[in-house]
């Protein structure tokens, strides 16, 4: 039996975050940036048919809230029944708990 393949979107504070650290990474080497963008797609991409391969996000303990690394870099998704929405691309190193603040719906 071939696996349910869901949409993978992007919430716009997820795309904006994405962006940011590609442009920031860009200003000291351009192909570290592509990298970054290429491998950051893909795993949001491969969700589509395998969103349980993430961890669930252990500061939120909900197993709807899931992340896979990307390098450095955190990508939050929450599965849906039809839907992976990525909600955040965040440095590993950066205090979740402000990020969450910022973001009440999570």
């Amino acid at each position: 039996m071939a696996p349910r393949v869901r949409e993978v979107a992007w919430a716009e504070s997820a795309r904006d975050a994405l962006d940011e650290v590609i442009e920031y990474i860009a200003q000291d080497s351009r192909s570290a940036a592509v990298r970054i963008l290429e491998e950051a797609l893909e795993a949001a991409s491969a969700l589509a048919t395998f969103p349980e391969r993430g961890r669930i996000v252990p500061e939120l303990r909900d197993p709807a809230f899931r992340e896979v690394f990307v390098f450095r870099y955190r990508l939050l998704y929450e599965v849906g029944h039809d839907r992976v929405l990525i909600v955040a691309f965040l440095h590993g190193s950066r205090d979740f708990a402000t990020w969450r603040q910022n973001h009440k719906h999570v």
